[in-house]
């Protein structure tokens, strides 16, 4: 039928986790470690590693985009937030790891309850951040413990055929799309680092690099990330860390316009020979990692600590960048319209199966002739996969999409000009009083975060109730924030911004986030309904003493009408349906096939019509 392209479906090797945990252990005791603490992480703190960097998924089996594994001598523990419970369930065994919640439980509370006295605690300093290190040495010290540096990582030496480090071809991406020069981003940089009173700073977040030097590469999945590390001085030219089979000759002729090109080996000692003599060197507390801390203050530097003054910039979005993300989004809306044109025409004939349900989305996306990639894996959900908020379906897990249930579908494009991301919650027949009730629940919350008005410099735990009102009211709630930021073609989940519970960053106009609050009946269906929204100027109030701010809806997609509930909306909750619904049809409508014109046309009507 349709060609995936660039998600696979095949199930994980089942991970020898015995053999493996008990040469970790080996390999510790011959270190003189007591245990050893593992993240998800590479050097970098990226969501997305590259095959080389996946030493927990190798370790335990678990194959999820965050997690912790602390392995001791007679006890070991997989740390999950709630995203991940039921997922980790099922690939890890459980006679060897005990799977924690880590929104429950912390690793360091865990540690402090199971960490013997006198024990030394591994952990290797690149993959954890300054901030992250330093817990874990409190943690260790009260424990009457210590936090042990452990280099080379352990695990690296049993894992025996490791995959060698990618090296993805870097691209330049141009100033139609950046809408502001590499020059002018280092000058802005400049400032910032100066305001900071450091000498330099060191760009350890390749989303970063990439921003900086308007460069994007092919290192790891679904992100266009080149994995490099750059290091920007007050005064003088900065120097670009990259490995130089990733440049062809152009790309390297304009990248030395601006920056002096240099190979990842150099990098160690280039930040050595700043702590020599003396410099002062901004880290990013949130990214960087422990080791680069270490290499400055050893050398005889100064660290100072605090958010990477880059991260702010690349998360407000220029005009350029705006326009882009709106271009993207209506060439997507097409996409995924087409595609639920599709659906609704297909299931009804029984046959349609989770993974066919993705490969006919990413054909749909790749028909617009400029998708990159897809931005994360879908998660195509029917009934009970659906409640599992991250669930990636396998062959082995492929769930026919049968009438009575809901069926989840989380997708997004990476295109040159833009981002997206979107989930839509579809009936698959006729759905219960039960779903119509949960989803009108979540679909209130979504629309009062969507409309509403706030005083410039309010954060995203300011507004994340708005979400979950209604649910709360009927004692349910959902465990995973309200919203992440997106980039401009690069990481679906960017920092700092977020609407959650722990979101303290101010949202700026220029922001582009997702508004998706949810509802998961384990065992039954999962419920989301998710739209990306651009922080812009809010309405001109008489009186009003601070600048307000809304948001615009970027995304151009039908919400499942069989799903609302009319009678538990409000008046202004109705109107601001039918007005999306308006703005949806109007703007897809000339762009769209016949065939899902007229689906279009029957999923747009007025409430209480059709």
């Amino acid at each position: 039928m349709f060609e995936a392209r660039f998600q696979s479906f095949d199930d994980p090797a089942p991970a020898q986790t015995g053999p493996r945990v008990e040469a970790l252990r080996a390999e510790l005791e011959r270190r003189g470690l007591t245990g050893f603490i593992l993240p998800r992480a590479d050097r970098h703190q990226n969501e997305y590693v590259p095959p080389s960097e996946e030493r927990l998924a190798w370790l335990t089996g678990f194959s999820g985009s965050a997690g912790v594994v602390v392995v001791l001598a007679d006890k070991a523990a997989l740390f999950v937030d709630g995203r991940y419970t039921l997922q980790a369930g099922t690939q890890v065994d459980t006679s060897i790891f005990t799977i924690v919640h880590s929104g429950e439980t912390s690793p360091e509370k865990w540690l402090g309850q199971n960490l013997p006295a006198g024990a030394k605690l591994g952990y290797d300093p690149w993959l954890h951040t300054v901030d992250g290190a330093e817990r874990l040495g409190r943690t260790c010290t009260d424990a009457g413990a210590t936090a042990v540096p452990a280099e080379p990582n352990p695990v690296d030496a049993i894992w025996t055929d490791r995959p060698a480090p990618p090296l993805g071809p870097v691209t330049l991406h141009e100033f139609r799309y950046a809408g502001e020069y590499a020059s002018n981003k280092l000058n802005r940089i400049r400032t910032e680092i100066a305001n900071l009173r450091a000498d330099a700073l060191v760009i350890s977040d390749p989303h970063a690099v990439a921003w900086t030097f308007n460069i994007r590469g092919s290192d790891v999945q679904h992100t266009p990330l080149p994995l490099a590390f750059a290091i920007v001085p007050q005064e003088g030219k900065p120097s670009l860390y990259v490995d130089s089979a990733k440049l062809s000759n152009a790309v390297r002729h304009q990248l030395e316009e601006i920056a002096a090109i240099r190979e990842p080996a150099d990098f160690i000692r280039e930040l050595t020979a700043l702590g020599v003599v003396g410099k002062t060197v901004r880290l990013d507390q949130a990214t960087a990692a422990d080791a680069l801390a270490r290499i400055v203050t050893t050398s005889g530097g100064k660290v100072t600590r605090g958010t990477d003054p880059i991260a702010m910039m690349k998360a407000v979005k220029n005009p350029v960048e705006i326009e882009g993300a709106r271009e993207a989004h209506l060439r997507d809306g097409v996409a995924v319209t087409r595609f639920l044109a599709w659906l609704e025409r297909e299931a009804s004939k029984g046959e349609l199966t989770e993974i066919a349900a993705v490969e006919a989305l990413e054909s749909f996306r790749r028909d617009t002739g400029l998708l990159k990639d897809v931005s994360f894996p879908s998660i195509s959900g029917t009934g009970p996969d659906g409640a599992i908020v991250h669930y990636r379906v396998t062959r082995g897990t492929n769930r026919a999409i049968a009438p009575g249930e809901l069926f989840l579908i989380d997708s997004g494009g990476q295109y040159e000009d833009g981002t997206t991301d979107i989930t839509r919650t579809v009936a698959i027949g006729e759905p219960s009083d039960e779903m119509r009730e949960r989803f009108t629940l979540v679909l209130k919350g979504h629309i009062a975060l969507a409309r509403a008005v706030f005083p410039d410099g309010i954060s995203g735990a300011q507004l994340d109730p708005f979400a979950r009102q209604y649910l709360w009211a009927a004692g349910l709630d959902f465990d995973h924030g309200t919203g992440h930021g997106v980039g401009s073609y690069l990481s679906v989940h960017e920092g700092p911004a977020r609407i959650s519970k722990l979101g303290n960053t101010p949202l700026k106009r220029g922001m582009i986030l997702s508004n998706e609050p949810g509802y998961y009946k384990a065992g039954a269906y999962g419920i989301r309904i998710e739209n990306l929204v651009l922080v812009v100027e809010g309405p001109k109030v008489e009186g009003a003493e601070k600048p307000l701010n809304t948001f615009e809806t970027l995304t151009l997609v039908p919400i499942d009408r069989r799903l609302i509930e009319m009678s538990m909306l409000t008046y202004d909750e109705i109107s601001w349906i039918e007005i999306y619904h308006a703005k949806v049809a109007a703007a897809l409508m000339p762009l769209v096939d016949d065939a899902t014109r007229l689906w279009l046309a029957a999923a747009t009507l007025p409430l209480g019509q059709g």
